[in-house]
This record gives C-alpha cells, sequence and structure tokens, in this order.
C-alpha cells in the first residue's frame, strides 16, 4: 500500500496562560512511501515524528495536508476505517488475558462482513503467532514474559487484522541493548515476509538507519531529508543532519573558506576553488582521517582506545566542537602513543562544509 503525505500540518492549542500563538508539531510535511517498504521516521525527542504517525494512523487529525492510501484519501477516516495495525512503546497488552486472549481481540471486535467465525480468528491468531516465533507461549500472561516477547506478542496483535500499513512507535526503546539488535532484526524479517508497508518512529539513528528502506529526518516539525540511509548518511543537506547520524557522531570544528582553501586553524585540509571567503563549519566523518607524518591538521594526543579491527585515537584541537575528536584508523596503523601530538589528512568524501550562519551545506 502506497502512502502519500501532501503538505502534511499539525498545530496544537497554545500552552500555558501567557502563549498565544499555536503550537506547530509537523510543518508542511511531503513524502511517498512506496509499496511495501519500510520507512524510518528519525529525530530527537519532540520533533513530530510521533505526531506525524497518529495521523497516518488517524488518532490525530490533521490541521491541514491530505493522507493517500493508494488513491483513498482518509485524512477523515476514523483509525478503524484506515486499516492499520499500531504498535506503542509500552506494548498495550492486556495484562488479564493470555497471549493468545491478546492477540485474538481485534478481530472479536470485526463486524458485519468482515465478522470472522471461531475457526478463522484461531487460525488468524496462530499464524500471526507463528510469524513472529510465540507459538509455545500462547497461553502465557504478560507477566509471565519478557520484553521481548511481549514486543513480539504487540507485533503479532497488530498484524493479525492482516493491516494495509504496520506503524511501530519507537518499538525498542523499553527493551535491553542485546534484545534490541535482535528485536530490530525480527521486525525486518517479519516486514520483508509479509511485505505490508511500514512506518518505523525511532529516536536512534542506528535503529532507523540498519532495518529502513528510506529514512526520514525532522527538527522541530520539519523534514530535513529523505533517502536511502546511507545516502543520507554520505551526503548530508546540513549540519545537523550530520550531527544526527552517524556512531561515533561527526567531529565539528570552526573554520574558513580564505583564498580558495577549506581552513581548520591555520591548517589548509581541502581545496575550495571558486568559494567566496566566509565563516563555516567543518564535519569530518571518524573515519574520515588519514595518519600522515606530514598530514596538515595537527591534534593534541589523547590516547588510543583498541576496537579489535580498529582503533580510535581520541585528541584535541582548539577549533573543535566536540568535546574529544575521535578518528577511526584500522587497528594495522602504528601510533606513536608517546608523542603529545598527532597529525592527520583527510579524505575529501569525508568532510563536509556547512554556511558558518545557516549550517546548510557549501558543496565544494
Amino acid at each position: 500500500m502506497k502512502i502519500v503525505l501532501e503538505h502534511l500540518t499539525k498545530q496544537f492549542p497554545p500552552r500555558g496562560r501567557k502563549a498565544q500563538e499555536p503550537v506547530t508539531a509537523v510543518s508542511d510535511f511531503n513524502f511517498e512511501i512506496p509499496d511495501g517498504q519500510l520507512i524510518g521516521l528519525l529525530g530527537p525527542s519532540g520533533c513530530g515524528k510521533s505526531t506525524t504517525l497518529n495521523m497516518i494512523c488517524g488518532l490525530e487529525k490533521p490541521t491541514s495536508g491530505r493522507i493517500l492510501f493508494g488513491d483513498d484519501d482518509v485524512t477523515s477516516f476514523p483509525p478503524e476505517r484506515r486499516g492499520v495495525g499500531m504498535v506503542f512503546q509500552n506494548y498495550a497488552l492486556y495484562p488479564h488475558l493470555t497471549v493468545r486472549q491478546n492477540i485474538l481481540f481485534p478481530l472479536q471486535n470485526l463486524k458485519g462482513k468482515d465478522k470472522l467465525s471461531r475457526s478463522q480468528m484461531d487460525e488468524r491468531a496462530q499464524n500471526a503467532a507463528r510469524l513472529v516465533q510465540i507459538t509455545e507461549l500462547m497461553d502465557r500472561r504478560p507477566s509471565e514474559l519478557s520484553g521481548g516477547q511481549q514486543q513480539r506478542v504487540a507485533i503479532a496483535r497488530a498484524l493479525v487484522k492482516m493491516p494495509r500499513v504496520l506503524l511501530l512507535d519507537e518499538p525498542l526503546s523499553n527493551l535491553d541493548a542485546r534484545l534490541r539488535l535482535q528485536t530490530r532484526e525480527e521486525i525486518r524479517k517479519i516486514q520483508r515476509a509479509t511485505k505490508i508497508t511500514t512506518v518505523f518512529v525511532t529516536h536512534d539513528q542506528e535503529e532507523a538507519m540498519s532495518i529502513s528502506d528510506r529514512i526520514v529526518v525532522m527538527k522541530a516539525g520539519v523534514v530535513q531529508q529523505t533517502g536511502k540511509p546511507q545516502e543520507v548518511y554520505d551526503d548530508p543537506v546540513n549540519l545537523f543532519v550530520a550531527k544526527f547520524l552517524g556512531t561515533p557522531p561527526i567531529n565539528v570544528f570552526q573554520g574558513k573558506i580564505k583564498n580558495g582553501k577549506v581552513c581548520i586553524g591555520n591548517a589548509a585540509v581541502l581545496d575550495a576553488p571558486g568559494q567566496k571567503d566566509r565563516d563555516v563549519f567543518v564535519g569530518i566523518r571518524p573515519e574520515g582521517f588519514l595518519l600522515k607524518e606530514d598530514g596538515p591538521l595537527i591534534c593534541q594526543l589523547g590516547g588510543v582506545e583498541v576496537m579489535g579491527r580498529d582503533i580510535s585515537i581520541v585528541s584535541n584541537h582548539e577549533a573543535s566542537l566536540n568535546p574529544n575528536i575521535r578518528s577511526i584508523i584500522s587497528a594495522e596503523t602504528k601510533v606513536d602513543t608517546s608523542s603529545e601530538i598527532v597529525r592527520f589528512a583527510v579524505k575529501p568524501s569525508k568532510l563536509f562544509v556547512f554556511d558558518g550562519s545557516s549550517e546548510e551545506r557549501i558543496r565544494i
């Protein structure tokens, strides 16, 4: 099911006695979600991603704009008419019901031509449980399950109605690190098996990049950039996107374009022919540093962290806006840890320049 969001805006009434202006949670959101893809809505808390999900679901009504499922305008449809399955952050399982009863619950409320017989409902529930691998848990109650098992029950309950669209709101935030990794892989497998168009909301960029076909990066209700995860990582349109994606985060420096060169302090790190002199921010991905004895960028060596196949060189520079500069280098590279300084050259493809005022990308 293709989903089209056209000029979607959501405003809430003023908050507080002195506030007079409405609060804009989502502003002029335009995006097309291709049929059968998994889309990650990504951004910091309060950026409008959950509000966008609630508008797609029908729990929130847009202030303006349209929502299309295929050729159907569903903007004014209530949730039950949209054919969506929703998985909430806290799972929202009924504690007094067994796993089987929780999964069956949405089917028991179907009426008219959609009403199913008992055997049909049992078959649907069993198929959904099999898909998420919880058939052996059907007679347990939520209190007897781990967090990962409860999450799979919630997904099975969402899938049992055979929805046209699956919506996941921060589904992994309550799980520990190991379970998050395992469960996100399972979500991807389930989505590929069912081919249901899926929207996945998260503030965790690693989650979004690892399982999404495309990501939408949001800030303060406004879409900043959309695209395939690797493309957005490799080609950020502004400083916010560059800083939001990547672990370890991008290293950001105050710099200048001067006499056709991008400079960090006195070090010219990139040619910038035809660019006017101005203040800029320079972002360098951790994997963008090359250890060189005659490298132009001279940093104060802080230490070396062994990471297995790679090492992380921790250093400092007076122009750095990060607490520490982290440079990811092959473990085969020898680092003179007795030295007080370390010198780098920079890979041009891993260096990005942003305007010092607007923070928009300057393409060089």
